[in-house]
């Protein structure tokens, strides 16, 4: 199967309408980043044997709340539980980011977990 078939895949079970969003608004400026996400992100790496989409996207959660990126972070928290995450445990993998990034981004975060919550 080809990479870009093999994200898709990935994508249209756990976020579907936020990557279709994501191509939508970069078709304009940038189509190929859309494209290299779907292979590149989720064709070679999500698809990787050993780890599940569950733990890929609680570690993917950690990442952006560290970054400060709030928007891809609201979107991952939705495909988080889309795969399988609880409220609890996005929320627990937040907390032990104030630990290694500080509390002004482990609070960014859990308000952007609870603004994907309440979508």
């Amino acid at each position: 199967m080809d990479r870009y078939r093999k994200g898709m895949e990935i994508l249209e079970s756990i976020n579907r309408e936020s990557y279709r969003a994501l191509k939508e608004e970069l078709e304009e400026v940038s189509p190929d980043l859309s494209r290299f996400v779907a292979e590149f992100a989720y064709g070679d790496v999500y698809s990787r044997k050993g780890l599940d989409i569950k733990t890929r996207e609680l570690i993917t959660i950690a990442a952006l709340t560290v970054l400060g990126a709030e928007k891809q972070l609201r979107s991952h928290v939705k495909g988080a539980l889309n795969a399988g995450c609880t409220r609890e445990e996005i929320i627990e993998v937040i907390i032990q980011m104030a630990v290694y990034a500080g509390f002004p981004a482990a609070i960014n975060g859990a308000i952007a977990a609870k603004e994907a919550f309440r979508d």
